[in-house]
């Protein structure tokens, strides 16, 4: 899936983690943090937890544990993450997924 140019020109959020891994394209409101995140390489990400976010897949694949229940979430399914669940991932390489983050300063965005 190729995301058309007003998308991927967006700013990018400040990751721990390589551009060459996780690209990103970001937009921030005084209610939350909306960000798109291209995966170029299978990427695990350890467990954690924040406030709530909600996410779809676009394309590939995210296997995401939520709570201790994991689950494999494919193109046009959706999952939630409620405010303080741990979770954790492993996302494949070619996945592209939107997320929508409850704290809008979760995220740094980078000036572009």
């Amino acid at each position: 899936m190729n995301l058309p140019p007003f998308l991927t020109n967006l700013p990018a959020i400040d990751l721990p983690f390589p551009e060459d891994v996780v690209r990103t394209s970001a937009i921030r409101s005084d209610d939350g943090l909306m960000v798109i995140f291209e995966i170029l390489q299978d990427f695990e990400l350890p467990p954690h937890s924040h406030k709530a976010q909600w996410g779809t897949v676009l394309a590939g694949e995210v296997i995401l544990t939520i709570a201790g229940d994991t689950k494999t979430y494919t193109p046009g399914m959706s999952y939630d993450i409620p405010s303080g669940a741990e979770h954790s991932a492993f996302v494949r390489a070619g996945t592209i997924v939107m997320d929508i983050f409850e704290e809008p300063d979760r995220y740094a965005v980078k000036k572009s």
